[in-house]
């Protein structure tokens, strides 16, 4: 059998943050892959380093190519830039584009067999353009947005009603973004509807800090974005895939008629299991989530568009 493989392509803080999550979970050996020489070697050491003290057995290595990422069960690729005071939208869009494209056909190559999960952003849009490009089924091409956004969205509650976050339990759609609907009616702690503890007023603050929380931490930092939850909500993902656990995560998968939606990666309640998407849920929705979902899906569709003409995708 052998231990399972998981490689991750950018090996900045998220991207460095997930071999440290992985390791420590013992999902299998890591591999850490960067074009800046001697980074990915340098953090994988440090890594390799910390594991006798707390007694995880994983190997973790560190490459600038591609070859010692072959035959992974996993690849994360979390390669892309930030946006940079002064860059437009679309550059961002044209940059990112062009590294996620050649880091999937280079992935693809080494690992055909892998599930792909995506963390570049702008997240919905990268999703799409990875699974055009790998040419893989949509089981196996995933995005990274609904673990961290749940999260956040669970974090936001749990501080709110000081009740332990263990037993608060969310769910949430849409694009990866200020358009996102979480779902309060979908919402529960250990089973009680959350709107049980929580006036509408509260909720709705919890619901708008719940978009915003990326950009809150960006302003925080001023210089860089969140890397803690972003890199485990992808872990949380490979380790269900991994070793299929059939977890109910929201992720943004291809839809091809689900929600009404068709030739979009969005973000849907989904099982996540050895093939990647075992299942996706479709709830049925009152008239404000409807709508709700309905904007989101049109501000993703409008970047989306925006990338295919880039790319001359048709």
């Amino acid at each position: 059998m052998g231990r399972k493989k998981i490689t991750i392509i950018g090996a900045g803080n998220v991207g460095a943050t997930a071999a440290h999550w992985a390791a420590i979970k013992e999902l299998g050996d890591v591999v850490l892959m960067d074009i800046i020489e001697g980074m990915p070697q340098g953090k994988a050491l440090d890594l390799m380093e910390a594991a006798p003290m707390e007694g995880f057995d994983a190997n973790v290595i560190g490459t600038n190519g591609y070859e010692e990422t072959k035959n992974s069960d996993v690849v994360i690729i979390t390669s892309g830039i930030a946006r940079k005071p002064g860059m437009s939208r679309e550059d961002l869009l044209k940059i990112n584009s062009d590294i996620v494209g050649s880091v999937v056909e280079n992935v693809v190559k080494a690992s055909p067999n892998c599930c792909l999960i995506i963390v570049s952003n702008p997240l919905d849009t990268m999703t799409y353009l990875a699974l055009k490009t790998s040419k893989f089924p949509r089981n196996r091409v995933i995005g990274q947005a609904g673990a961290l956004d749940c999260s956040r969205f669970q974090c936001f509650l749990g501080m709110e009603l000081n009740i332990s976050i263990e037993d608060i339990k969310v769910i949430l759609l849409g694009g990866h973004g200020d358009d996102m609907v979480p779902m309060p009616r979908f919402s529960t702690v250990n089973g009680i509807p959350v709107t049980e503890f929580i006036s509408k007023e509260k909720l709705d603050k919890i619901v708008d800090r719940t978009k915003k929380a990326g950009g809150e931490i960006v302003a925080l930092l001023k210089t860089g974005s969140a890397f803690y939850s972003p890199s485990l909500g992808a872990v949380i993902m490979a380790e269900a895939i991994l070793k299929d656990k059939r977890r109910l995560i929201p992720s943004c998968v291809y839809l091809d008629g689900e929600y009404g939606l068709k030739d979009i990666c969005f973000g849907v309640p989904t099982i996540l299991g050895a093939n990647g998407i075992e299942k996706i849920i479709e709830l049925k929705l009152n008239a404000e989530e409807q709508a709700a979902l309905k904007k989101s899906a049109e501000s993703v569709r409008a970047t989306l568009n925006e990338m295919k003409k880039i790319k001359g995708i048709s």
